[in-house]
């Protein structure tokens, strides 16, 4: 796979990307460059983890060596009860490396990484510390908003999330960070003040949300919003009938799973989505792509 090759998949399926002339220059300059994901162990994994699953495909295709940071700090630091955090670290952990297994892409280049196993060092809080006292509290709240439960009297934690996103881009060694847009204020409140420190600022990669099934965002606190990775075949079916899909627009979870999911994978293993049709209705209809 050439440069131009591995950038159209990199590209494929994001919302943006800072910068575009920097990820061409490491994909010219390093055989194997390093990207990490990383996810804070709150609520049980659902179908929205598969879109980040499959762009994690794409970075393996394009020779990158992918590091899953599993955020168990981050998990508490956002009211997941401290007593419940090792649970649920031992369950991504188990579930998160199947889910990208199951897309069928080799896993050779996946390392997992508990993230208190980093974030606890002394050198690590020395350079939170650092960062802390360049980053305002008013600009390290707007960089938690989107991701972080802000209250009208918001937890010191809340303001430490963002600082530790920021310098677990250099303690993981990695040239690159993939996440949601909603990432994207962290993701900037890193660029601009790693370098502060005496650190390079990473590429920032970032895909488009999945909306929940109903209302604007799948969240693993809403049951009604989304698939859970272990719902069975008739809590599937009661929840996708019940999910906003308003015929004309696509604007709406169940449309943006079929684009960003499903007909990614069909793609990929060069098949075609068929909807099953009565004859008298015309027949079965074939699809090649989403648009």
């Amino acid at each position: 796979m050439n440069v131009e090759e591995k950038l159209a998949l990199i590209k494929r399926n994001t919302e943006e990307i800072i910068t575009e002339k920097e990820l061409r220059e490491l994909l010219e300059k390093k055989k194997k460059p390093i990207i990490y994901w990383g996810t804070a162990t709150t609520g049980k994994p659902h179908i929205g983890y598969l879109f980040p699953a499959l762009k994690i495909a794409d970075f393996l295709k394009a020779g990158f060596h992918v590091k899953i940071l599993l955020a168990d700090l981050h998990a508490a630091l956002d009211n997941v009860p401290w007593t419940v955090v090792e649970k649920r670290y031992n369950y991504y952990e188990k579930i998160i490396p199947l889910l990208i297994k199951s897309i069928g892409v080799d896993i050779k280049e996946l390392e997992i990484i508990q993230g208190s196993e980093m974030q606890l060092k002394p050198e690590y809080m020395y350079d939170v510390l650092q960062m802390s006292s360049q980053v305002s509290v008013h600009d390290a709240t707007k960089a938690s908003s989107d991701v972080v439960k802000i209250s009208d009297n918001p937890k010191l934690s809340g303001i430490i999330y963002p600082i530790m996103q920021a310098i677990d881009e250099q303690y993981l060694d990695v040239d690159c960070q993939l996440g949601g847009t909603d990432q994207r204020k962290i993701m900037v409140l890193a660029r601009e003040n790693l370098p502060k420190i005496g650190y390079n600022a990473r590429i920032e990669i970032m895909n488009p949300l999945i909306p929940g099934l109903i209302g604007k965002k799948m969240s693993a606190s809403d049951e009604k919003s989304k698939v859970d990775l272990l719902d069975d075949a008739e809590a599937i079916k009661k929840k996708m009938n019940g999910a906003e899909c308003v015929a004309g627009d696509p604007d709406n979870g169940v449309m943006a799973f079929l684009k960003y999911v499903i007909m990614t994978i069909k793609q990929d293993n060069k098949e075609k989505f068929v909807i099953k049709r009565d004859k008298k209705y015309g027949g079965d209809l074939e699809y090649k792509n989403y648009e």
